[in-house]
């Protein structure tokens, strides 16, 4: 039974071995395979070292403790969304034409904002403005699980089109304009922490640990898994995979939610155009399962393409290099992420 198994870190290096006795003789295509993955793996992490010498010697500095948080702390409202997103994929199985995506996830965030700041321009204090930011974010993954789970539709399609009602939502409610907001948990929030690490660095690693706790570490995390990889399977032994898959796009809409409360701290009001954060996004998550073992999405692999993201961007912004090369950079790294994955993936299937 799936819910029996030992528990382990899918994907991480944590992992056991397999237990197959027959291992990949040299020459063959399941040999080619292992090689395969391990350069990719081993790539990315020499790509990622590579980057952080570059900046370093290049760009002043870059790997001082005080830019290091400060990266941490832009990179915090993206990360929480990229985790959210994450957890669509996981569940969703790494197809993203019929599998995990949510599209909705930065127009989530816009509208949990304009929410959280209206209200406290109306004059409602933090436990409102909170409740009301996390219960839009829930809502909108509620829409999502119930256009999926009960009309059928392709998670791309049914929440490309959430997308765009919320966008319009968004714009009803601030018309078109920024809302400014200051109250006594978002200047917390804005602070700074320990050692002078913005406060936003420590909400990302704590929110990360947490989320990561309980994907790679209890039985929920290993039928999440299980109901992404092998849907079919799943259900044989019993799981409700409706259920499964109506819950994961319910934590993604609430961690649309958290980064919207997230963004009006970090931004001291709602922001416009909060769409132009869907590809970042999608960039993390995918580029996180090319630092795990088998390639498949984990929580700790999106943290560390998190970092690796907000490394690119901040190099970037030190050196005065155009923005709009990096959203070309991330449009490549999702091309490569993606193809080399479904080639290797293509290959085990043979």
């Amino acid at each position: 039974m799936l819910v029996d198994a030992p528990y382990y870190i899918p994907g991480s290096l944590a992992e056991p071995a397999p237990s197959n006795p027959q291992d990949p003789q040299p020459g063959g295509p399941a040999y080619a395979q292992r090689v395969a993955a391990l350069a990719l793996r081993g790539g990315s992490l020499a790509v990622f070292i590579g980057v952080l010498v570059f900046f370093s010697v290049t760009a002043p500095f870059f790997l001082t403790i005080g830019n290091v948080g400060n990266v941490l702390g832009q990179s915090a409202i993206a990360g929480v969304l990229a985790i959210g997103l994450t957890i669509v994929v996981i569940g969703g199985g790494s197809n993203v034409v019929t599998g995990g995506i949510d599209l909705s996830l930065a127009a989530n965030m816009g509208l949990s904002a304009a929410v959280y700041a209206t209200l406290v321009q109306a004059g409602y204090g933090d436990p409102v403005a909170v409740i009301a930011a996390l219960g839009t974010g829930l809502a909108i993954g509620a829409v999502n699980a119930a256009a999926i789970t009960l009309a059928g539709i392709v998670p791309l399609l049914a929440t490309l089109a959430v997308m765009n009602v919320v966008a319009g939502l968004e714009l009803v409610l601030t018309n078109n304009t920024v809302v400014p907001a200051s109250t006594e948990l978002l200047l917390a929030l804005s602070a700074s922490g320990p050692f002078g690490i913005p406060v936003l660095a420590y909400v990302l690693l704590g929110f990360t640990l947490l989320v990561a706790a309980v994907v790679q570490f209890t039985p929920l995390g290993l039928r999440l898994y299980a109901v992404g990889e092998f849907p079919e399977a799943a259900r044989a032994a019993g799981l409700p995979v409706k259920s499964f898959v109506a819950g994961f796009f319910l934590a993604s809409g609430l961690c649309g939610g958290f980064a919207g409360i997230l963004s009006v701290s970090f931004l001291s009001g709602s922001t416009t155009g909060a769409g132009d954060m869907l590809l970042p996004v999608v960039v993390t998550a995918l580029l996180g399962s090319v630092f795990s073992r088998r390639l498949v999405p984990t929580i700790t692999g999106t943290l560390l393409s998190t970092l690796f993201v907000g490394f690119l961007i901040n190099g970037f912004q030190l050196l005065n290099i155009s923005s709009t090369l990096v959203s070309g950079v991330q449009g490549l790294l999702i091309l490569l992420v993606v193809s080399a994955t479904t080639l290797l993936r293509r290959q085990e299937n043979v």
